[in-house]
């Protein structure tokens, strides 16, 4: 134990030389090697070690028969930098732009006036940047810092700029303060910044702000290579891709300062009614004041208003869609179509599609999209003719599970569980696009919804949860169920002065294993939800 103030530092210092050195070596250091390049007692040097192994700040690897660092060193980094919810959103934008460039991709965020790389995917080539995580540069001289400078507020950017010392790298390096506010006014104007070899010679790197939905820049990513496969011109080509992906990275984040993963289980509404067999297709009045939904296997159709579940009509086949007509709905079914109006009038809708109907939907107007098994499996989808008949325009060989219309975007949307992906269809392109895949272990995909910004919601049965997508296919949100086999949701249409946009949640219970159902006794229920 150390008698003086002095013998403690000391001890410590050489405790922080070992960890220095041990992780400035890739490959570790054997107990002689440290006690070589530190110039100390093996004994010391031996006693030191038994200690940070203990602590988990050193570990031994018992093959090679050196000392590495140890895990706790990596999760105090973390702790202090990592930001786990910045890292994770950046990580598919990181390897994106990688892939576009070939060249190293970062992540950084500041720390006071210097800028700390976070997180790095290395190049193609043999020739790259390769900074090292942990690595801290200066603002005023890396694109990173640069940037994150020009989406602060004026006053805090300011206090930084007057503040910084403006050292010299290299030549190029900006050292007026008014030249630097220039700089920063540019890159506030266009989205991104440039490091024209002004901290490395021959190397050149373009990078972009991160902001969160709040607009509290979080950080930045950036792209860097050698000078001359980054030239110029190549940069200014760049600067609005590596732009844009900052921009999907800020829209995953939530603001600093709220909980990151908040429980949406708890402000989930459970609502009146009793349990069905396959709760399914959701569909909203226009004003939003009720919405009508199936038990897609009892099979009936049920209306929820007032606070109140009725069931006004019973069907004669399995229900596979709900569509909107007049006051009523048209209740889609193995057989046939059913008109239901809401006191339970009910008659045969005709002409109506001759064949097994897989999906059905509105779209715009009065028009109508639905999905045909083909007798050589696959799906066969088009609008719907005055005469019943089907105007395919799209032919695939999987089964088409749901059909949505993406009034936004004025294109149409399908899900596909067999492969897990969802569908984007053009009108009047014979292409069908992927925007997203799920994989088996996640749920199957069953029903489309679409929120007021654009997002894509389905449906994750057998995967206790409801997920969005954006609309390049980016997953950002996943809302938890208590349940195992959520079926389909639909959004209320907004209603003035309302905040948020409620969201309504079908289940089944059908097919839920008798021991899940101990644990999950809501299943079947219809669930609510204000997002």
């Amino acid at each position: 134990m150390a008698t003086t103030p002095g013998e403690g530092t000391g001890a410590l210092e050489k405790a922080l030389d070992v960890l220095d050195a041990i992780g400035s070596s890739a490959e570790g250091l054997g107990q002689s090697e440290l006690a070589e390049q530190l110039d100390l007692p093996r004994t010391t040097v031996y006693r030191l070690l038994a200690t940070l192994v203990a602590r988990g700040l050193v570990r031994r690897d018992p093959l090679r028969k050196v000392y590495c660092l140890g895990f706790r060193c990596f999760e105090m980094a973390r702790q202090a930098y990592a930001m786990p919810d910045l890292v994770a959103a950046a990580a598919f934008e990181l390897r994106a732009l990688r892939d576009l460039t070939g060249e190293t991709s970062y992540l950084a965020a500041l720390d006071g006036r210097e800028v700390i790389s976070l997180e790095r995917c290395d190049g193609a080539h043999s020739q790259r940047s390769a900074a090292v995580l942990g690595q801290r540069k200066p603002v005023h001289c890396t694109s990173q810092g640069k940037a994150i400078l020009s989406a602060m507020p004026d006053e805090a950017r300011d206090a930084i700029v007057r503040d910084a010392v403006l050292k010299p790298f290299t030549p190029l390096t900006i050292t007026d303060r008014r030249r630097l506010q220039a700089e920063l006014r540019i890159t506030k104007a266009r989205g991104y910044a440039i490091d024209d070899e002004e901290i490395v010679l021959g190397v050149r790197c373009v990078g972009a702000p991160v902001v969160d939905a709040s607009g509290q820049v979080r950080g930045a990513i950036s792209v860097a290579g050698p000078a001359y496969r980054l030239t110029r011109a190549r940069l200014e080509l760049l600067g609005p891709e590596v732009a844009d992906a900052a921009r999907r990275v800020g829209a995953q984040l939530q603001p600093a300062g709220t909980d990151p993963t908040p429980s949406t289980e708890a402000a989930l509404t459970v609502l009146p009614g009793h349990w069905a067999f396959h709760g399914a297709h959701p569909l909203w009045s226009a004003d939003g004041s009720r919405f009508w939904w199936a038990d897609a296997l009892a099979p009936s159709v049920h209306l929820h208003a007032n606070g109140q579940d009725h069931e006004v009509a019973t069907v004669e086949a399995p229900v596979v869609a709900l569509l909107h007509h007049e006051n009523g709905v048209i209740a889609v079914h193995e057989r046939g179509a059913q008109r239901i109006s809401a006191d339970g009038q009910s008659s045969p809708f005709e002409p109506w599609l001759a064949g097994q109907v897989l999906a059905a939907c509105n779209g715009e107007r009065d028009t109508v999209w639905a999905a045909l098994a083909l007798p050589e499996a696959g799906s066969a989808i088009g609008r719907l003719r005055g005469d019943g008949t089907l105007d395919v325009q799209w032919r695939m060989g999987e089964t088409v599970q749901a059909l949505g219309w993406h009034a936004q975007e004025q294109t149409l949307y399908a899900t596909a569980p067999g492969s897990g992906t969802i569908l984007r269809l053009q009108p009047g392109q014979g292409a069908m696009r992927r925007l997203a895949t799920v994989p088996k272990g996640s749920g199957r995909v069953s029903g489309l919804a679409f929120d007021a910004q654009g997002g894509i919601w389905t449906a994750l049965c057998d995967g206790w949860s409801v997920v969005r997508f954006t609309a390049d296919g980016q997953l950002d949100r996943v809302i938890g169920l208590p349940v195992p086999c959520a079926t389909d949701l639909a959004f209320a249409p907004a209603a003035q002065g309302e905040e948020g946009e409620r969201i309504v949640i079908t289940t089944a219970r059908h097919s839920v294993p008798l021991d899940t159902l101990t644990s999950a006794p809501l299943s079947g229920r219809l669930f609510a939800l204000v997002i």
